[in-house]
């Protein structure tokens, strides 16, 4: 497997297994802690974490197939900064209270559509039949 593709698939798994344990922390610490509408802001940015990460899987199998693809790459970085900032900035907001958080959330948002955006660019790219 080339280094770009072991990458995306070595931070997707992370992602993945960050997004359980975080996820289970916000179901059994937060929900006696917070208010109902900051426990489903935590919800929501464990349920985007999770997707990303199964996203950012498929972009190593990608990257696996289509070498050397700066847009394959450029997608997996996208996406792991919108996990940062997206996921990171709500589940800061639900646990810390601080409200200016949320205006952070919609950067990572920007960068999940670019991540996508730009997968499917290198997918319609493709030299090669994906999965050959």
């Amino acid at each position: 497997m080339q280094p770009v593709a072991r990458l995306f698939v070595m931070l997707g798994s992370v992602n993945a297994a960050l997004a359980v344990i975080l996820g289970a922390f916000g179901a059994h610490m937060l929900k006696a802690r917070v208010s109902p509408e900051m426990l489903n802001v935590y919800q929501v940015g464990s349920h985007y974490h999770f997707y990303h990460a199964i996203g950012m899987l498929i972009i190593g199998l990608l990257a696996a197939q289509i070498h050397n693809d700066a847009a394959v790459q450029l997608s997996g970085f996208l996406m792991l900064a919108g996990i940062v900032l997206f996921c990171g900035s709500l589940y800061l907001l639900a646990v810390t209270g601080i409200t200016w958080l949320g205006a952070v959330a919609p950067l990572g948002g920007l960068a999940f559509i670019a991540a996508w955006s730009v997968l499917a660019v290198a997918a319609l790219r493709a030299k090669t039949s994906i999965g050959s």
